[in-house]
């Protein structure tokens, strides 16, 4: 099989003047008679990831694979936007720019990601409402477009993960080891997820994916390609690891998940923030650092709960 090419500005500037001639659809921003700026996005997974002037992204997937996730992606969008309270990217225009590989040109949500905006009281109710929007999408549908279902991870076979990984941190002095001692293995098995619970999970919110406007309300949504049939503490941890613990709680918590479904999606965060830190630290992957600390900060933000029983033990005489 041909191996295609890695996609270069000179490819993005001939795919839009393709496009602009074919069809004659409108980009945006400030460029030339040659046609809109285009840049490349940083850090953006799996495709290639280009704004086009200031208004529009290009994504265009690198292989078959990339390929039809994105195709369901697009389907995938279409049937979420009527339940969610926030935006999901549109696309204005799809095609094929290398034979068999897919592209998205897409209207840009407006704000800022996640990971450098603080989410408002008004924000966690966005984020309340997309929790409920996702459990909203019927699950039939979602499958006949293709979307896989997957089983709940376990979270005592996470738990042993975590506590080798809180050893090596405890080593590198990252992280009080003692602090997983909280997730006892019958505390594990009680937050085993239900069966029959499956909703549509993002499985991405942890990531750049969430869009947050300077007065800390969610505006969008992006990054749907992951998305599962599965576990809906998924996207409690992700929201854990994204906006902390305690707004992460709160929001699911005013989307009417009770307290089995959010202890579970925190230790979901806590675990997965603890063994990918430490992964990290010995040489796998390729995430930030910082990015990690942050995350494992966030994930470990002592909810209300916690707070009230370590004021009642410092109280105890």
């Amino acid at each position: 099989m041909t191996q295609a090419p890695t996609p270069t500005a000179d490819t993005v500037r001939r795919l839009l003047h393709t496009l602009l001639k074919d069809t004659g659809a409108a980009t945006s921003g400030a460029g030339s008679a040659a046609g809109p700026e285009v840049r490349p996005v940083a850090a953006t997974g799996a495709y290639s990831t280009w704004w086009v002037g200031t208004r529009q992204v290009l994504r265009l997937a690198p292989d078959r694979e990339a390929a039809v996730r994105q195709r369901r992606e697009l389907r995938l969008r279409d049937l979420v936007r009527p339940q969610l309270p926030v935006a999901v990217p549109t696309s204005v225009a799809y095609g094929e720019w290398a034979p068999g590989l897919t592209y998205t040109l897409d209207s840009k949500v407006p704000g800022g990601s996640a990971e450098g905006h603080e989410v408002s009281a008004v924000g966690e109710a966005d984020l309340a409402g997309l929790l409920t929007g996702l459990r909203a999408v019927p699950v039939r549908q979602a499958e006949l477009l293709g979307v896989p279902r997957v089983a709940p991870r376990s979270l005592e076979a996470l738990r042993r993960a975590a506590v080798r990984a809180a050893e090596r941190l405890a080593e590198a002095d990252e992280f009080d080891a003692a602090r997983l001692h909280q997730l006892t293995p019958p505390a594990a098995v009680q937050l085993a997820a239900p069966p029959g619970g499956a909703v549509l999970v993002h499985h991405g919110l942890a990531d750049d994916h969430l869009v947050v406007s300077a007065d800390g309300r969610v505006r969008g949504v992006l990054g749907w390609t992951d998305a599962v049939v599965g576990d809906p503490a998924e996207d409690i941890a992700g929201l854990a690891l994204a906006v902390g613990a305690p707004a992460a709680v709160r929001a699911a918590t005013l989307a009417g998940y009770g307290a089995r479904p959010c202890l579970r999606g925190l230790w979901l965060a806590r675990c997965d923030a603890v063994t990918d830190l430490a992964d990290r630290l010995s040489g796998r992957g390729d995430a930030p650092l910082p990015l990690l600390r942050t995350r494992l900060r966030r994930a470990w933000e002592a909810i209300l709960l916690e707070r009230v029983t370590e004021e009642l033990r410092d109280e105890a005489p």
